[in-house]
């Protein structure tokens, strides 16, 4: 399960080196904008599935992607995030 997640960062990661007309992530790495909107988009989509109670897996998939997308584009590493939530065990 969490080699699924890493291994899907790992191609986030990747395709900083990819050419933005082949990759939609490398696209949505350049264009902050862009990630920032997805990310509200598909966050939106997620809450309507969960009311709905229909597609609920297929859209967290599309915001964890996304959220991973918009953190890298930003600086913030997962590792990070990790980390911060380790140190929150109570």
């Amino acid at each position: 399960m969490l080699k699924t997640l890493e291994d899907l960062i790992n191609v986030i990661r990747d395709r900083k080196n990819s050419s933005p007309d082949k990759s939609y992530t490398k696209k949505l790495l350049e264009d902050k904008s862009l990630s920032t909107e997805k990310v509200k988009e598909e966050i939106g989509e997620l809450i309507e599935a969960v009311e709905n109670n229909s597609n609920k897996i297929h859209e967290a998939a599309d915001v964890l992607y996304h959220l991973i997308v918009y953190l890298e584009a930003n600086g913030v590493k997962i590792e990070d995030v990790m980390d911060e939530l380790s140190k929150r065990k109570k």
